[in-house]
């Protein structure tokens, strides 16, 4: 006979506990440890014989062929990896305000006017208010079928006795909760209950299940942490509230490539698609400014150029500030502690600022040497060379180091006008379209602005 026990687990990222404390030791927040309303049945064991017997296949099994459903926003089926694919679960998460809403309402509208079968269910505004944003994007003709719901049982309970929907978008997963459980919407429980049933009736209708994730201050999506494991595709709406552009990035998909971004802009009419982001995230070319250069990255599948800005000046405080946007801070520091130590340039007495322009965020090593020439370029007050990019990863002992993908890098920036390309040496070009500078150490990017100075 099973026996029952108390059970504890954090609010906030869902860790478990066999007794109460004040803070949880995974997450260090106070106060989020709570008991679960459903005490967990500990079975005594689980005897042979009794279970299902599986039937076990090979490797070269047949395959089905899932035929995807295209959104008809070319942006969003290039993060999902080129549709929507029958029967599995997306989860979208972003800051408030930030689009998410928008864009699945723009993509069930245009798939529902293109034949699919939409439900489109929200547990945080009334029908109505969906009904005013729809006119705002000129959707309101489009046959998609709205709801305005919280309880898991009223939906799962509709959505069968319904013809079964090409895809169905649950806004947000958070608000929604099961009444066999005592605990709020919003918990962990609730939330992993809920996930568990609806992605259950996605593979059971077959539909695609899109869920909408709330995140916390530090931008994880809120919840427990299974519920990322739980679903196929994970997607983070991201961007600047001050910039209109906002990216999709998508970090966990097993129908697709991981860090595929799509590129938005948000207008009065809704998010309107970047087809060529790498203009919008590039400054104004035409005239040569110190600290600045331009650096060709790769967000998935996507070459795509970017400004990078730098400014080193002198310090009156005792501790010089760093200041850091759209970059990782740490690699700043190691970048400094590079130029000081290997190429005696003394940054210590400075105050530095980084920016990468467009409130794009940069992952890439790749974008070490561009940084690197930012500031250098910045302390000499001399200018990158003109219609020039830059990328490389620098060593800790000034070598620079050659990355991927370097083709594709190059053809995107002669595509946009570029001439010339600073490169680490031993890199692997067949693009002849551009002139490439190749180098090896981080000291000749200090000797190039150098000799630029004294030649000015």
């Amino acid at each position: 006979m099973a026996r029952n026990k108390e059970h504890y687990s954090c609010q906030n990222c869902g860790a478990s506990y066999r007794k109460w404390q004040g803070q949880c030791d995974a997450c260090q927040e106070w106060n989020t440890i709570q008991q679960d309303a459903t005490s967990e049945a500990v079975p005594k064991g689980l005897s042979s014989g009794k279970g299902r017997h599986l039937e076990f296949t090979t490797l070269d099994t047949e395959t089905r062929d899932y035929k995807r459903s295209l959104s008809g926003v070319a942006e969003l089926d290039r993060v999902l990896g080129g549709g929507f694919v029958p029967g599995s679960s997306v989860l979208i998460g972003g800051d408030p305000g930030i689009g998410k809403s928008t864009i699945l309402l723009q993509a069930v509208g245009v798939m529902a006017k293109a034949g699919y079968k939409c439900t489109y269910i929200s547990g945080e505004e009334a029908t109505a208010q969906i009904s005013m944003r729809a006119k705002r994007l000129g959707l309101q003709d489009s046959p998609v079928k709205l709801a305005a719901a919280n309880s898991l049982r009223d939906i799962v309970t509709s959505l069968e006795k319904e013809e079964a929907p090409n895809l169905l978008i649950i806004d947000s997963i958070q608000t929604m909760y099961a009444d066999n459980l005592d605990s709020a919407p919003g918990t962990v429980s609730q939330v992993r209950a809920c996930s568990q049933e609806l992605i259950r009736l996605a593979k059971k209708l077959n539909c695609a299940l899109m869920l909408v994730g709330h995140v916390t201050k530090d931008g994880q999506i809120a919840g427990p942490r299974v519920l990322e494991h739980m679903v196929d595709t994970v997607l983070y709406f991201e961007g600047d509230r001050g910039h209109q552009f906002r990216i999709l990035r998508a970090v966990k998909n097993r129908f697709g490539a991981t860090d595929e971004i799509g590129v938005f802009e948000m207008t009065d009419k809704g998010l309107q698609e970047v087809t060529n982001p790498s203009s919008l995230f590039l400054g104004n070319q035409d005239k040569a400014v110190s600290g600045a250069s331009v650096f060709a990255g790769m967000e998935g599948t996507r070459p795509l150029l970017v400004e990078i800005q730098g400014l080193v000046a002198p310090s009156q405080q005792a501790t010089p500030r760093r200041a850091v946007v759209g970059w990782d801070s740490s690699r700043l520091a190691m970048i400094l502690a590079v130029l000081d130590a290997r190429c005696g340039l003394s940054l210590a007495g400075n105050e530095v600022y980084l920016n990468v322009a467009g409130g794009l965020r940069v992952n890439e090593p790749a974008a070490d040497l561009a940084v690197a020439a930012a500031l250098v370029s910045s302390i000499s007050d001399v200018p990158v060379p003109e219609n020039s990019i830059i990328f490389g990863e620098i060593g800790l002992s000034g070598e620079i180091r050659s990355v991927g993908q370097t083709d594709a890098r190059l053809k995107e920036a002669a595509k946009l006008g570029f001439t010339t390309a600073i490169i680490p040496v031993g890199s692997k070009v067949n693009e002849k379209s551009i002139r490439v500078i190749e180098i090896e150490h981080l000291s000749e990017i200090v000797r190039l602005f150098t000799a630029n100075n004294d030649a000015s």
